[in-house]
């Protein structure tokens, strides 16, 4: 897929509001997503969980603890498109 995230506005109970490069907008719970656990433990804390912000050179979402989520997930989230597999996008030489 590679859909670089663009905006994000965090909104309330682990939530987040996205914008793909595309137009893709919408919701997504990041409590669903991760154990708030290793490098995702701070954001366990909503005034730090609010701090996310767009990292335009990895085209995903960031925390200054170095927690981040893979845009092709969310974007599968938001789109409810499956991921596209390697095998899907391999052309079949004849």
């Amino acid at each position: 897929m590679l859909k670089d995230i663009v905006a994000v506005k965090p909104l309330e109970h682990y939530q987040l509001y996205l914008q793909f490069e595309d137009g893709v907008e919408g919701r997504v719970d990041i409590s669903k997503l991760v154990s708030f656990t290793g490098v995702f433990s701070p954001l366990q804390d909503l005034n730090y969980f609010a701090t996310v912000a767009v990292n335009s050179e990895l085209g995903t979402i960031v925390w200054s603890c170095g927690a981040d989520l893979d845009p092709d997930v969310l974007y599968a989230i938001i789109s409810q498109q499956p991921i596209s597999t390697y095998e899907d996008s391999t052309i079949v030489a004849r």
